[in-house]
Protein backbone atom coordinates (compact mmCIF):
# COMPACT_ATOMS: atom_id res chain seq x y z
CA UNK A 1 0.00 0.00 0.00
CA UNK A 2 1.12 3.55 -0.73
CA UNK A 3 2.11 5.52 2.40
CA UNK A 4 1.58 9.27 2.85
CA UNK A 5 2.02 11.56 5.84
CA UNK A 6 0.06 14.50 7.26
CA UNK A 7 0.07 16.30 10.59
CA UNK A 8 -3.69 15.91 11.08
CA UNK A 9 -6.14 13.52 9.46
CA UNK A 10 -9.86 14.29 9.86
CA UNK A 11 -12.30 11.52 8.93
CA UNK A 12 -15.68 12.91 7.88
CA UNK A 13 -16.67 16.36 6.60
CA UNK A 14 -19.97 17.02 8.38
CA UNK A 15 -20.80 19.27 11.32
CA UNK A 16 -17.90 17.96 13.41
CA UNK A 17 -15.22 17.20 10.84
CA UNK A 18 -15.90 20.13 8.57
CA UNK A 19 -15.80 22.55 11.50
CA UNK A 20 -12.58 20.99 12.83
CA UNK A 21 -10.97 21.40 9.40
CA UNK A 22 -11.81 25.11 9.23
CA UNK A 23 -10.90 25.80 12.85
CA UNK A 24 -7.52 24.03 12.58
CA UNK A 25 -6.65 25.45 9.18
CA UNK A 26 -4.82 28.33 10.90
CA UNK A 27 -2.65 25.96 12.93
CA UNK A 28 0.16 25.66 10.40
CA UNK A 29 -0.39 21.90 10.31
CA UNK A 30 -0.78 19.91 7.11
CA UNK A 31 -4.36 18.64 7.24
CA UNK A 32 -6.03 15.88 5.25
CA UNK A 33 -9.84 15.77 5.28
CA UNK A 34 -11.32 12.42 4.25
CA UNK A 35 -14.86 12.10 2.90
CA UNK A 36 -16.22 8.75 1.70
CA UNK A 37 -18.73 10.43 -0.63
CA UNK A 38 -18.48 13.11 -3.31
CA UNK A 39 -19.84 16.62 -3.52
CA UNK A 40 -23.60 16.83 -4.01
CA UNK A 41 -24.00 18.27 -7.53
CA UNK A 42 -26.07 21.42 -7.88
CA UNK A 43 -28.79 20.29 -10.25
CA UNK A 44 -32.53 20.53 -10.80
CA UNK A 45 -33.05 17.30 -8.87
CA UNK A 46 -31.89 19.03 -5.66
CA UNK A 47 -35.36 20.53 -5.40
CA UNK A 48 -37.35 17.68 -6.96
CA UNK A 49 -39.41 15.87 -4.27
CA UNK A 50 -39.72 12.76 -6.44
CA UNK A 51 -35.95 12.52 -6.92
CA UNK A 52 -35.20 13.13 -3.23
CA UNK A 53 -37.98 11.14 -1.56
CA UNK A 54 -39.17 8.50 -4.01
CA UNK A 55 -35.99 7.76 -5.94
CA UNK A 56 -33.66 8.44 -2.95
CA UNK A 57 -31.24 10.07 -5.36
CA UNK A 58 -28.85 11.30 -2.67
CA UNK A 59 -29.38 8.68 0.03
CA UNK A 60 -26.59 6.25 0.85
CA UNK A 61 -27.07 2.82 -0.73
CA UNK A 62 -25.66 0.97 2.26
CA UNK A 63 -27.82 -1.40 4.26
CA UNK A 64 -27.89 -1.74 8.04
CA UNK A 65 -29.35 -4.66 9.90
CA UNK A 66 -32.08 -4.09 12.45
CA UNK A 67 -30.64 -5.91 15.46
CA UNK A 68 -34.11 -6.40 16.94
CA UNK A 69 -35.75 -8.03 13.89
CA UNK A 70 -32.82 -9.17 11.74
CA UNK A 71 -34.21 -7.25 8.74
CA UNK A 72 -32.01 -5.08 6.53
CA UNK A 73 -33.00 -1.48 5.88
CA UNK A 74 -31.72 1.68 4.20
CA UNK A 75 -30.87 4.23 6.89
CA UNK A 76 -31.68 7.90 6.52
CA UNK A 77 -28.07 8.97 6.09
CA UNK A 78 -25.92 10.48 3.37
CA UNK A 79 -22.29 10.17 2.27
CA UNK A 80 -21.13 13.43 0.69
CA UNK A 81 -19.08 16.53 1.41
CA UNK A 82 -20.86 18.26 4.27
CA UNK A 83 -22.34 14.98 5.49
CA UNK A 84 -25.94 14.97 6.67
CA UNK A 85 -25.86 18.76 7.11
CA UNK A 86 -26.52 19.04 3.36
CA UNK A 87 -29.99 17.67 4.09
CA UNK A 88 -30.76 19.12 7.49
CA UNK A 89 -33.53 21.65 8.01
CA UNK A 90 -31.04 24.23 9.36
CA UNK A 91 -32.57 24.36 12.86
CA UNK A 92 -29.55 25.26 15.00
CA UNK A 93 -30.50 25.20 18.67
CA UNK A 94 -28.25 25.50 21.67
CA UNK A 95 -28.93 22.82 24.27
CA UNK A 96 -30.89 24.27 27.16
CA UNK A 97 -28.79 25.01 30.25
CA UNK A 98 -30.65 22.30 32.16
CA UNK A 99 -29.69 19.70 29.53
CA UNK A 100 -26.12 19.70 30.86
CA UNK A 101 -27.26 18.46 34.27
CA UNK A 102 -29.10 15.33 35.33
CA UNK A 103 -32.80 15.55 34.46
CA UNK A 104 -35.51 13.28 35.78
CA UNK A 105 -37.94 11.96 33.16
CA UNK A 106 -40.97 9.75 33.54
CA UNK A 107 -39.03 6.74 32.23
CA UNK A 108 -35.62 7.42 33.79
CA UNK A 109 -32.81 9.92 34.32
CA UNK A 110 -31.01 11.85 31.64
CA UNK A 111 -27.37 11.89 32.84
CA UNK A 112 -25.26 14.98 33.45
CA UNK A 113 -22.52 16.09 31.07
CA UNK A 114 -18.88 16.47 32.22
CA UNK A 115 -19.01 20.10 31.09
CA UNK A 116 -21.48 22.88 31.86
CA UNK A 117 -23.37 25.18 29.51
CA UNK A 118 -20.94 27.95 30.44
CA UNK A 119 -18.01 25.90 29.08
CA UNK A 120 -19.67 25.75 25.68
CA UNK A 121 -21.34 29.19 25.61
CA UNK A 122 -18.50 31.13 23.90
CA UNK A 123 -18.21 28.41 21.28
CA UNK A 124 -21.96 28.51 20.70
CA UNK A 125 -21.47 32.22 19.98
CA UNK A 126 -18.76 31.42 17.44
CA UNK A 127 -20.77 28.58 15.91
CA UNK A 128 -23.75 30.87 15.36
CA UNK A 129 -21.49 33.40 13.66
CA UNK A 130 -19.90 30.84 11.34
CA UNK A 131 -23.23 29.26 10.44
CA UNK A 132 -25.18 32.51 10.15
CA UNK A 133 -27.89 31.66 12.67
CA UNK A 134 -31.02 33.81 12.69
CA UNK A 135 -33.24 34.10 15.76
CA UNK A 136 -34.64 36.29 18.52
CA UNK A 137 -33.03 36.02 21.96
CA UNK A 138 -35.44 36.10 24.89
CA UNK A 139 -38.53 34.91 23.04
CA UNK A 140 -38.05 31.31 24.18
CA UNK A 141 -38.71 30.73 27.90
CA UNK A 142 -36.10 27.93 27.99
CA UNK A 143 -33.34 29.93 26.28
CA UNK A 144 -30.04 29.64 28.17
CA UNK A 145 -28.15 32.85 29.02
CA UNK A 146 -26.96 34.39 25.78
CA UNK A 147 -26.53 37.57 23.79
CA UNK A 148 -28.29 38.57 20.60
CA UNK A 149 -28.32 36.25 17.58
CA UNK A 150 -26.03 37.23 14.72
CA UNK A 151 -29.07 37.88 12.51
CA UNK A 152 -32.73 38.74 12.91
CA UNK A 153 -35.22 35.85 12.74
CA UNK A 154 -36.96 34.74 9.58
CA UNK A 155 -40.47 36.26 9.73
CA UNK A 156 -43.44 33.93 10.03
CA UNK A 157 -45.67 33.38 7.03
CA UNK A 158 -49.25 34.62 7.74
CA UNK A 159 -50.53 31.08 8.30
CA UNK A 160 -47.76 30.37 10.81
CA UNK A 161 -48.13 33.75 12.49
CA UNK A 162 -51.82 33.01 13.05
CA UNK A 163 -50.83 29.91 15.03
CA UNK A 164 -48.28 31.91 17.04
CA UNK A 165 -50.91 34.49 17.92
CA UNK A 166 -53.44 31.83 18.89
CA UNK A 167 -50.94 30.13 21.17
CA UNK A 168 -49.99 33.47 22.72
CA UNK A 169 -53.67 34.17 23.47
CA UNK A 170 -53.83 30.73 25.10
CA UNK A 171 -51.06 31.77 27.52
CA UNK A 172 -48.18 29.98 25.76
CA UNK A 173 -44.84 31.41 24.64
CA UNK A 174 -44.22 30.58 20.97
CA UNK A 175 -40.79 31.59 19.69
CA UNK A 176 -38.81 31.83 16.47
CA UNK A 177 -36.83 28.78 15.41
CA UNK A 178 -33.08 29.47 15.26
CA UNK A 179 -32.28 28.92 11.58
CA UNK A 180 -29.04 28.74 9.62
CA UNK A 181 -29.94 30.42 6.32
CA UNK A 182 -27.68 32.72 4.35
CA UNK A 183 -28.91 36.20 3.39
CA UNK A 184 -32.61 35.40 2.96
CA UNK A 185 -34.38 38.05 0.94
CA UNK A 186 -31.15 39.57 -0.39
CA UNK A 187 -30.03 39.36 -4.00
CA UNK A 188 -28.22 36.03 -4.35
CA UNK A 189 -29.40 34.94 -0.90
CA UNK A 190 -31.74 32.24 0.37
CA UNK A 191 -35.08 32.41 -1.45
CA UNK A 192 -37.06 30.81 1.41
CA UNK A 193 -38.37 28.03 -0.80
CA UNK A 194 -40.45 24.97 0.11
CA UNK A 195 -37.61 22.51 -0.55
CA UNK A 196 -35.22 23.18 2.33
CA UNK A 197 -35.99 20.56 4.95
CA UNK A 198 -34.38 17.25 3.81
CA UNK A 199 -33.37 18.69 0.42
CA UNK A 200 -29.90 19.87 -0.66
CA UNK A 201 -29.79 23.56 -1.56
CA UNK A 202 -29.33 24.09 -5.30
CA UNK A 203 -28.06 27.64 -4.78
CA UNK A 204 -25.84 26.94 -1.76
CA UNK A 205 -27.65 29.27 0.63
CA UNK A 206 -28.30 26.77 3.41
CA UNK A 207 -25.85 26.94 6.33
CA UNK A 208 -24.45 23.46 5.88
CA UNK A 209 -20.95 22.24 6.72
CA UNK A 210 -19.75 22.28 3.12
CA UNK A 211 -20.61 25.95 2.62
CA UNK A 212 -19.77 27.25 6.11
CA UNK A 213 -16.78 25.09 7.05
CA UNK A 214 -15.27 22.81 4.39
CA UNK A 215 -15.01 25.32 1.57
CA UNK A 216 -13.42 28.03 3.79
CA UNK A 217 -10.99 25.40 5.11
CA UNK A 218 -9.92 24.44 1.60
CA UNK A 219 -9.68 28.09 0.56
CA UNK A 220 -7.16 28.61 3.37
CA UNK A 221 -4.67 26.43 1.49
CA UNK A 222 -3.92 24.35 4.59
CA UNK A 223 -6.47 21.59 4.03
CA UNK A 224 -6.47 18.86 1.38
CA UNK A 225 -9.83 17.20 0.70
CA UNK A 226 -10.05 13.62 -0.55
CA UNK A 227 -13.48 12.55 -1.72
CA UNK A 228 -14.41 8.95 -2.38
CA UNK A 229 -12.03 8.05 0.45
CA UNK A 230 -13.24 5.62 3.10
CA UNK A 231 -11.28 5.07 6.32
CA UNK A 232 -11.27 1.29 6.83
CA UNK A 233 -9.11 0.90 9.94
CA UNK A 234 -7.05 2.85 12.44
CA UNK A 235 -3.73 1.12 13.12
CA UNK A 236 -1.86 1.73 16.37
CA UNK A 237 1.80 1.43 17.20
CA UNK A 238 3.16 -1.50 19.21
CA UNK A 239 2.13 0.10 22.51
CA UNK A 240 -1.47 0.55 21.40
CA UNK A 241 -1.34 4.10 22.76
CA UNK A 242 -1.09 6.00 19.47
CA UNK A 243 -2.67 5.72 16.05
CA UNK A 244 0.18 5.54 13.59
CA UNK A 245 -1.74 4.97 10.35
CA UNK A 246 -5.16 5.34 8.83
CA UNK A 247 -5.95 2.71 6.21
CA UNK A 248 -7.92 4.42 3.45
CA UNK A 249 -9.70 2.91 0.47
CA UNK A 250 -9.67 5.33 -2.44
CA UNK A 251 -10.32 4.71 -6.12
CA UNK A 252 -10.18 0.97 -5.53
CA UNK A 253 -6.78 1.08 -3.83
CA UNK A 254 -5.67 0.91 -0.20
CA UNK A 255 -3.56 3.85 0.97
CA UNK A 256 -1.78 4.20 4.31
CA UNK A 257 -1.85 7.69 5.77
CA UNK A 258 0.37 8.49 8.72
CA UNK A 259 -0.64 11.31 11.06
CA UNK A 260 0.35 12.80 14.40
CA UNK A 261 -3.29 13.57 15.22
CA UNK A 262 -6.36 11.65 14.06
CA UNK A 263 -9.86 13.12 14.40
CA UNK A 264 -12.83 10.85 13.71
CA UNK A 265 -16.05 12.61 12.70
CA UNK A 266 -18.03 10.05 10.75
CA UNK A 267 -21.27 10.32 12.74
CA UNK A 268 -22.25 8.36 15.82
CA UNK A 269 -22.88 5.10 13.98
CA UNK A 270 -19.96 5.12 11.53
CA UNK A 271 -17.43 6.43 14.06
CA UNK A 272 -18.29 3.64 16.47
CA UNK A 273 -18.13 1.11 13.63
CA UNK A 274 -14.67 2.36 12.62
CA UNK A 275 -13.33 1.88 16.16
CA UNK A 276 -14.86 -1.59 16.32
CA UNK A 277 -13.31 -2.52 12.96
CA UNK A 278 -9.93 -1.33 14.30
CA UNK A 279 -9.65 -4.10 16.88
CA UNK A 280 -6.13 -5.46 17.40
CA UNK A 281 -4.15 -7.48 19.91
CA UNK A 282 -3.73 -4.30 21.96
CA UNK A 283 -7.44 -3.48 21.65
CA UNK A 284 -9.19 -6.83 21.16
CA UNK A 285 -12.74 -5.49 21.64
CA UNK A 286 -12.25 -2.45 19.43
CA UNK A 287 -10.00 0.57 19.52
CA UNK A 288 -10.22 2.44 22.82
CA UNK A 289 -12.86 0.05 24.13
CA UNK A 290 -11.54 -1.04 27.52
CA UNK A 291 -14.73 0.37 29.04
CA UNK A 292 -16.85 -1.82 26.75
CA UNK A 293 -18.88 1.27 25.79
CA UNK A 294 -17.78 1.71 22.16
CA UNK A 295 -21.00 1.53 20.15
CA UNK A 296 -23.25 1.43 23.23
CA UNK A 297 -25.84 3.98 24.42
CA UNK A 298 -27.03 4.83 20.90
CA UNK A 299 -29.69 7.52 21.02
CA UNK A 300 -31.95 9.16 18.45
CA UNK A 301 -34.74 11.53 19.32
CA UNK A 302 -38.28 10.27 19.70
CA UNK A 303 -39.65 12.23 16.77
CA UNK A 304 -43.12 12.28 15.25
CA UNK A 305 -44.06 14.21 12.14
CA UNK A 306 -47.57 15.62 12.49
CA UNK A 307 -49.86 17.46 10.13
CA UNK A 308 -53.00 19.36 11.00
CA UNK A 309 -55.46 19.40 8.10
CA UNK A 310 -58.49 21.61 7.55
CA UNK A 311 -60.16 20.52 4.28
CA UNK A 312 -61.79 23.93 3.72
CA UNK A 313 -58.49 25.83 4.16
CA UNK A 314 -55.60 26.00 1.70
CA UNK A 315 -52.22 26.65 3.27
CA UNK A 316 -50.53 29.25 1.07
CA UNK A 317 -47.32 29.40 3.12
CA UNK A 318 -44.17 28.58 1.16
CA UNK A 319 -41.51 28.68 3.87
CA UNK A 320 -43.25 27.70 7.11
CA UNK A 321 -40.39 26.35 9.22
CA UNK A 322 -40.09 29.31 11.60
CA UNK A 323 -42.14 28.59 14.74
CA UNK A 324 -41.21 26.73 17.94
CA UNK A 325 -42.91 25.98 21.24
CA UNK A 326 -40.82 24.99 24.25
CA UNK A 327 -43.34 25.59 27.03
CA UNK A 328 -43.35 21.85 27.74
CA UNK A 329 -39.61 21.30 27.33
CA UNK A 330 -38.82 21.18 31.05
CA UNK A 331 -42.26 20.42 32.50
CA UNK A 332 -45.54 19.22 31.06
CA UNK A 333 -48.87 20.91 31.78
CA UNK A 334 -49.12 18.89 35.01
CA UNK A 335 -45.87 20.48 36.23
CA UNK A 336 -44.03 17.16 36.47
CA UNK A 337 -41.69 15.67 33.87
CA UNK A 338 -40.15 17.22 30.73
CA UNK A 339 -42.01 16.49 27.50
CA UNK A 340 -39.99 18.04 24.70
CA UNK A 341 -39.90 20.43 21.76
CA UNK A 342 -42.47 21.37 19.10
CA UNK A 343 -41.47 23.03 15.85
CA UNK A 344 -43.07 23.80 12.52
CA UNK A 345 -41.63 21.88 9.59
CA UNK A 346 -40.97 22.43 5.89
CA UNK A 347 -43.90 21.80 3.58
CA UNK A 348 -44.82 18.18 2.90
CA UNK A 349 -45.10 17.47 -0.84
CA UNK A 350 -47.66 15.07 -2.22
CA UNK A 351 -45.05 12.58 -3.39
CA UNK A 352 -43.51 12.55 0.11
CA UNK A 353 -46.88 11.69 1.65
CA UNK A 354 -47.49 9.06 -1.03
CA UNK A 355 -44.18 7.31 -0.33
CA UNK A 356 -45.32 6.82 3.28
CA UNK A 357 -48.97 6.23 2.40
CA UNK A 358 -48.18 3.51 -0.15
CA UNK A 359 -46.75 1.37 2.64
CA UNK A 360 -50.22 1.30 4.22
CA UNK A 361 -52.80 1.92 1.45
CA UNK A 362 -51.19 1.46 -1.98
CA UNK A 363 -52.51 2.79 -5.30
CA UNK A 364 -53.97 6.05 -3.97
CA UNK A 365 -53.45 8.59 -6.81
CA UNK A 366 -50.81 11.27 -6.32
CA UNK A 367 -53.42 13.97 -6.96
CA UNK A 368 -55.22 12.94 -3.78
CA UNK A 369 -52.05 13.44 -1.73
CA UNK A 370 -51.34 16.76 -3.45
CA UNK A 371 -54.81 18.01 -2.50
CA UNK A 372 -54.38 16.71 1.05
CA UNK A 373 -51.01 18.31 1.82
CA UNK A 374 -52.11 21.62 0.28
CA UNK A 375 -54.52 21.91 3.20
CA UNK A 376 -52.08 20.92 5.93
CA UNK A 377 -49.61 22.62 8.24
CA UNK A 378 -46.63 20.47 9.20
CA UNK A 379 -45.02 19.95 12.61
CA UNK A 380 -42.29 18.00 14.33
CA UNK A 381 -42.84 16.83 17.91
CA UNK A 382 -39.60 15.73 19.55
CA UNK A 383 -38.75 14.24 22.95
CA UNK A 384 -35.52 13.18 24.58
CA UNK A 385 -34.32 9.62 24.06
CA UNK A 386 -32.63 8.17 27.15
CA UNK A 387 -29.35 6.21 26.96
CA UNK A 388 -29.60 2.43 27.32
CA UNK A 389 -26.45 0.24 27.19
CA UNK A 390 -28.29 -2.37 25.13
CA UNK A 391 -29.03 0.18 22.40
CA UNK A 392 -25.85 -0.22 20.42
CA UNK A 393 -23.94 -0.44 17.17
CA UNK A 394 -22.23 -3.75 16.41
CA UNK A 395 -20.74 -5.39 13.31
CA UNK A 396 -21.69 -8.66 11.69
CA UNK A 397 -19.13 -11.20 10.49
CA UNK A 398 -18.61 -9.23 7.27
CA UNK A 399 -18.08 -5.91 9.03
CA UNK A 400 -21.54 -4.58 8.18
CA UNK A 401 -23.41 -2.36 10.62
CA UNK A 402 -26.03 -3.85 12.91
CA UNK A 403 -28.15 -1.39 14.90
CA UNK A 404 -29.80 -2.68 18.07
CA UNK A 405 -32.25 0.02 19.10
CA UNK A 406 -35.43 0.38 21.10
CA UNK A 407 -36.46 3.98 21.89
CA UNK A 408 -36.64 4.93 25.55
CA UNK A 409 -38.85 7.57 27.22
CA UNK A 410 -41.75 6.49 25.03
CA UNK A 411 -44.49 7.36 27.54
CA UNK A 412 -43.22 10.93 27.65
CA UNK A 413 -43.29 11.24 23.89
CA UNK A 414 -46.76 9.75 23.65
CA UNK A 415 -47.97 12.39 26.10
CA UNK A 416 -46.50 15.18 23.96
CA UNK A 417 -48.05 13.77 20.77
CA UNK A 418 -51.47 13.56 22.44
CA UNK A 419 -51.08 17.11 23.73
CA UNK A 420 -50.17 18.35 20.25
CA UNK A 421 -53.21 16.60 18.76
CA UNK A 422 -55.45 18.52 21.16
CA UNK A 423 -53.67 21.78 20.40
CA UNK A 424 -54.06 21.33 16.65
CA UNK A 425 -57.74 20.50 17.00
CA UNK A 426 -58.14 23.61 19.15
CA UNK A 427 -56.72 25.53 16.19
CA UNK A 428 -59.55 24.21 14.01
CA UNK A 429 -57.84 21.30 12.28
CA UNK A 430 -60.37 18.60 11.45
CA UNK A 431 -57.85 15.81 11.02
CA UNK A 432 -54.40 15.28 12.58
CA UNK A 433 -52.09 12.68 11.07
CA UNK A 434 -48.82 11.44 12.59
CA UNK A 435 -45.88 9.36 11.42
CA UNK A 436 -42.73 8.19 13.21
CA UNK A 437 -39.74 6.04 12.18
CA UNK A 438 -39.61 4.69 15.76
CA UNK A 439 -36.91 2.01 16.12
CA UNK A 440 -35.39 2.81 12.73
CA UNK A 441 -34.75 6.45 13.43
CA UNK A 442 -31.22 7.25 12.27
CA UNK A 443 -31.46 11.04 12.35
CA UNK A 444 -29.98 13.03 15.25
CA UNK A 445 -27.92 9.94 16.13
CA UNK A 446 -25.66 10.32 19.14
CA UNK A 447 -24.15 8.72 22.23
CA UNK A 448 -22.07 5.79 20.97
CA UNK A 449 -18.68 7.07 22.23
CA UNK A 450 -19.71 8.96 25.33
CA UNK A 451 -17.36 11.51 26.90
CA UNK A 452 -16.67 11.84 30.62
CA UNK A 453 -14.02 12.05 33.29
CA UNK A 454 -13.93 8.37 34.32
CA UNK A 455 -12.33 5.95 31.80
CA UNK A 456 -14.38 3.12 33.29
CA UNK A 457 -17.68 4.79 32.33
CA UNK A 458 -16.76 6.75 29.21
CA UNK A 459 -14.80 6.35 25.96
CA UNK A 460 -13.61 9.95 25.54
CA UNK A 461 -12.40 12.60 27.96
CA UNK A 462 -14.14 16.01 28.22
CA UNK A 463 -12.05 17.24 25.27
CA UNK A 464 -13.29 14.30 23.15
CA UNK A 465 -9.91 12.58 23.23
CA UNK A 466 -9.78 8.81 23.70
CA UNK A 467 -8.88 7.83 27.25
CA UNK A 468 -6.67 5.06 25.87
CA UNK A 469 -5.28 6.35 22.56
CA UNK A 470 -3.57 9.67 23.15
CA UNK A 471 -3.63 11.10 19.61
CA UNK A 472 -7.21 10.07 18.80
CA UNK A 473 -10.16 12.47 19.05
CA UNK A 474 -13.80 11.86 18.10
CA UNK A 475 -15.89 14.94 17.35
CA UNK A 476 -19.44 14.29 16.19
CA UNK A 477 -22.68 13.29 17.92
CA UNK A 478 -20.92 10.25 19.41
CA UNK A 479 -19.75 12.11 22.50
CA UNK A 480 -23.22 13.08 23.79
CA UNK A 481 -24.03 11.56 27.23
CA UNK A 482 -27.69 12.52 26.68
CA UNK A 483 -29.67 13.49 23.61
CA UNK A 484 -31.67 16.44 25.03
CA UNK A 485 -34.76 17.29 22.96
CA UNK A 486 -33.52 19.85 20.47
CA UNK A 487 -31.57 19.41 17.24
CA UNK A 488 -27.93 18.44 18.00
CA UNK A 489 -26.15 20.12 15.06
CA UNK A 490 -25.10 23.39 16.67
CA UNK A 491 -23.81 21.58 19.77
CA UNK A 492 -21.60 19.37 17.58
CA UNK A 493 -20.25 22.48 15.85
CA UNK A 494 -19.68 24.29 19.17
CA UNK A 495 -17.87 21.30 20.69
CA UNK A 496 -15.72 21.04 17.55
CA UNK A 497 -14.73 24.67 18.03
CA UNK A 498 -14.00 24.04 21.71
CA UNK A 499 -11.84 20.99 20.93
CA UNK A 500 -10.03 22.83 18.13
CA UNK A 501 -9.31 25.73 20.47
CA UNK A 502 -7.82 23.26 22.95
CA UNK A 503 -5.69 21.64 20.24
CA UNK A 504 -4.44 25.00 19.03
CA UNK A 505 -3.31 25.84 22.56
CA UNK A 506 -1.67 22.40 22.85
CA UNK A 507 -0.10 22.42 19.41
CA UNK A 508 2.54 19.90 20.48
CA UNK A 509 -0.25 17.34 20.00
CA UNK A 510 0.74 17.08 16.34
CA UNK A 511 4.36 18.20 16.54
Amino acid sequence: MTALSYDIVIIGSGAGGGTMARALSRSGARILLLERGERVPREDENWDPAAVWRDLRYRTREQWQDGMTGEWFTPYTHANVGGNTKFWGSVLYRLRREDFGALEHEDGTSPAWPIAYEDLAPFYDQAEQWFGVRGLAGSDPTDPPRGAFPHAPVPHAPEVDAVAQAWTRAGLSPSHLPLGLLNPGDEGGCILCRTCNSFPCRIGRKSDAEVCAVDPAIDSGAVTLWTGATARRLVTDATGRRVCEVEVERAGQRVRVQAGTVIVSGGAVHSAALLLRSASSAHPEGLGNRSGLVGRRYMAHLATMMQGVQPLRVNHAVFQKTLALNDFYLKGPDGRFPLGNIQSQGRTHGIMAKVVGDTMVPAVPLAVYDAWVARGLDWLVMSEDLPRPENRVTLDGQGRIRLHYRPDNVRTHDRLVRLMRRMLRDLGDWVVVAHSHKARNTTHQCGTLVFGTDPASSVLDPWCRSHEVRNLWVVDGSFFPSSAAVNPGLTIVAQALRVADHLLKESSSWA
